[in-house]
């Protein structure tokens, strides 16, 4: 392989790789802000040495390197993030007072493509790739073996490849990766749960339509009908869960109900998800919530409800919307 010539062209090379490198950093960290400031950092790192790039290896791998050792660094300072659902037990009335647990670090979404003319296989692989359950099972993962096990089994790089990642010998990388199968086999969903068939894109977009129009028009019987009977309902930072019906509705018609709203579709961790805005009197509308929906056998399975004001940026949507 020859060596690059110079590094004038290092943005246009290695911006292909942009997008599969915030995925790697977001798996790692769990945060989409911390994946976009250490891509960031892998992007000038490499660009700061990319006239000492020998071309050993291709730069898709030299790149992966520099980004997982960035995430190693970062780690050592970052406590592990969470989901309320991984905290405690559900609240299956709906009746408990929310309280907002803000010192806890908690997972955040990825926005993700749409699916529009996509490959159904290359949407499963970037769902089974981001989902909130795996993101939230590997924070139980030690910091290295969670970068071996990702490096291997997601990304596709080999087990001697990924001890060249960390510096470690090829027995010290195959027992990470060992004991990380563990661990996650342990903290990781349920294998039925895993494996639940997907529905086609246009029945997904279909219960994403019928959940718009529950959601504007406060109708919680056209809701009721979108829902699994063991749906979970979870807002971090609000530490409270909700799961089944009697909860989720109760939410509704208590609390959400209560405001002016408005929501656009969007698509977050592989899956349909919305924008939300809120407000309480006249006027324009504020950002709210990204909320990630679950969608098997037709129905919602769980909603993700990230109350999280950043992430307007993160999905490229308006942190105002005038009311409709």
């Amino acid at each position: 392989m020859s060596v690059p010539e110079t590094s004038l062209g290092f943005a246009e090379i290695a911006d292909p790789y942009r997008g599969e490198l915030l995925a790697h950093c977001y798996r790692m960290m769990g945060s989409v802000h911390d994946a976009e400031d250490l891509v960031q950092e892998t992007l000038l790192r490499a660009w700061r040495g990319y006239d000492r790039f020998d071309g050993r290896s291709s730069l898709r791998t030299w790149l992966y390197r520099i980004a997982t050792n960035a995430c190693l660094t970062a780690l050592q300072s970052r406590q592990r993030r969470a989901l309320p659902s991984g905290l405690g037990a559900p609240d299956e009335a709906g009746t408990l007072d929310l309280e907002r647990a803000e010192t806890v670090p908690w997972i955040s979404p990825l926005r993700t493509a749409p699916p529009d003319g996509a490959d159904p296989a290359q949407i499963a692989t970037i769902r089974e790739g981001t989902r909130l359950a795996l993101i939230a099972a590997l924070q139980h993962l030690p910091a290295r073996q969670r970068a071996v096990l990702l490096l291997v089994e997601v990304v596709g790089f080999d087990v001697p490849e990924a001890a060249r990642f960390l510096d470690v010998s090829y027995p010290a990388a195959r027992s990470l990766l060992q004991r990380a199968r563990a661990t996650l086999k342990d903290a990781a969903p349920s294998a039925d749960a895993a494996a639940r068939p997907l529905p086609p894109l246009e029945r997904e977009a279909d219960v994403l339509a019928k959940y718009l129009a529950a959601f504007e028009a406060a109708d919680t019987a056209a809701l009721a009908l979108l829902l699994r009977e063991d749906a979970i309902y979870e807002m971090p930072p609000m530490a409270q869960w909700f799961r089944g019906h009697a909860a989720i509705l109760h939410h509704h018609e208590v609390r959400v109900w209560s405001r002016r709203r408005h929501a656009v579709a969007t698509w977050a961790n592989g899956h349909p998800a919305i924008a939300t805005y809120v407000g309480s009197g006249p006027g324009p509308l504020a950002f709210h919530a990204i909320q990630v929906l679950e969608i098997s056998e037709d129905l919602i399975g769980r909603i993700v409800v990230f109350l999280d004001p950043t992430l307007a940026d993160a999905f490229g949507v308006p942190h105002e919307l005038a009311a409709p």
